[in-house]
């Protein structure tokens, strides 16, 4: 009897999840296009045969989907950072092989190009989200750069935070090209070429 009844409740919760995940789907390829303040939940709730009540039951607002559609795709990248990084040498590893993943994820790469421009503005939902995302990625790579400087491995005339903010400005501006003409920009060699100009860590594989 218990057995049955263990089996029956988690139906209604692996329900809950996999319909979650199906508007988190859809909202990220709406937001993708149209962006924020042009998406609508309408959209995304015709994208997944719901109604605009049914997505609400489980989203309370548009500003807490989008919240959540970031945090899914933050939290799907970190993990797989933080799966190939064993030392600051595979730390910039793991962000060319994140680069060359974004490529076969077009709307997710249309979704932070589109969004992290909207969200300049100070009133805008994800303002306070693409902030705090910059300020940990800065991080992130000061103190790969920092532990490579301290093993003599920056080029003459590089300093950890102009190759922080480097790469970072770099991998943005990829995107951007990428998303605008996918086949003249190979954005994980690009990538692969800057950090081997400004550290002595070798991407042959990449290049």
């Amino acid at each position: 009897m218990s057995g049955g009844g263990a089996s029956s409740s988690r139906g209604p919760y692996r329900k809950t999840a996999e319909t979650r995940t199906a508007i988190l789907e859809a909202a990220l390829e709406i937001f993708a296009v149209s962006g924020f303040h042009s998406g609508s939940l309408r959209d995304v709730a015709r994208r997944v045969g719901m109604s605009n009540a049914g997505v609400l039951h489980h989203f309370a607002d548009k500003e807490t989907l989008l919240a959540a559609v970031l945090d899914r795709r933050d939290e799907a990248d970190v993990e797989e950072v933080r799966r190939l990084t064993s030392d600051e040498a595979s730390a910039l590893h793991a962000l060319v092989h994140l680069a060359r993943v974004n490529e076969s994820k077009l709307e997710i790469v249309r979704l932070y190009a589109v969004l992290s421009t909207e969200a300049t503005g100070l009133d805008h939902p994800a303002h306070g989200h693409f902030v705090d995302r910059y300020a940990r990625t800065r991080e992130f790579m000061r103190e790969a750069f920092a532990a490579l400087e301290r093993r003599g491995r920056l080029k003459p005339g590089v300093t950890v935070e102009s190759a922080a903010i480097g790469t970072i400005a770099l991998m943005d501006g990829l995107q951007t090209q990428w998303l605008l003409d996918p086949g003249a920009v190979d954005m994980s060699a690009e990538l692969a070429r800057y950090l081997s100009g400004v550290t002595d860590v070798e991407f042959r594989a990449a290049i």
